[in-house]
């Protein structure tokens, strides 16, 4: 979030008028401005961030909403505040980095190249998996939201946020058809580093290729039941996101 868009906030909320609406998104914008920086490297583990009455004066929001706002971070497990000791930054395998608001903030600078692949690796392990699971456990219910992603998909394109949605629909609904709680779960976070990743790699220019024949193939071998072909058309399709992805990060 940029300080423009951090002021139009301040200027819904000023220090000691917070109505509810407001405040909430108020606190919202300092968490998504100091996750950024975190995410980014402008504050490094073990770092003491000001604390709330220089913020506060700082950048001229009330101090409830500072204090709400590293709320939010420790929860994602970014900082940790103690009394007199401050709000410190905490180290990397602390921070919840799976959040999708997390991974928002990585994505809104210039992403660190090891975190991408730690990503894409993630994908290439439960995503085939899911993709052999889904092929043997799916139902009509599941096949319907997968072909109604991919109809979606191939409406819009990736380069509108319907058609991102739609591509996150698809990935969702794989992981549904597995049946497996603990896969589910995972839907929000897999979902987010596919968007992330996706308008990171629109940002610079348009997609080299377009990867909806990839889905069609894990679609296509989901719907036919063939388990060791989804999972090889699903991390065929992982692979090349990742290719696409490294040309993008490219000078």
């Amino acid at each position: 979030m940029t300080d423009a868009e951090l002021s139009k906030e301040k200027d819904a909320a000023r220090p000691g008028e917070e109505p509810r609406g407001p405040g909430r998104r108020l606190h919202g914008a300092i968490a998504h401005k100091l996750g950024t920086d975190i995410l980014s490297g402008k504050y490094a583990p073990g770092d003491v961030l000001s604390g709330e009455v220089a913020f506060a004066e700082e950048l001229q929001v009330s101090r409830s909403a500072y204090r709400e706002a590293i709320q939010v971070l420790t929860a994602k497990g970014l900082v940790a505040s103690r009394p007199k000791a401050g709000t410190r930054v905490l180290p990397r395998e602390r921070w919840n980095l799976l959040d999708p608001e997390v991974l928002g903030w990585a994505f809104a600078g210039e992403p660190d190249i090891e975190f991408v692949r730690s990503l894409f690796e993630l994908r290439a392990i439960v995503e085939p998996a899911a993709a052999r699971l889904a092929a043997k456990r799916r139902d009509k219910a599941d096949l319907k939201a997968m072909k109604t992603a991919l109809a979606e998909m191939r409406s819009h394109t990736l380069t509108t946020e319907a058609g991102r949605a739609a591509d996150r629909d698809f990935h969702a609904a794989i992981l549904h058809a597995t049946g497996n709680q603990a896969l589910m779960v995972l839907s929000a976070s897999i979902g987010a580093a596919v968007n992330w990743t996706t308008q990171f790699k629109l940002r610079a220019r348009a997609l080299p290729r377009s990867p909806i024949p990839d889905h069609t193939k894990v679609y296509e071998a989901i719907a036919a039941g063939d388990g060791d072909a989804a999972a090889e058309a699903m991390n065929v399709l992982v692979e090349l996101a990742l290719d696409d992805t490294r040309s993008a990060m490219r000078p």
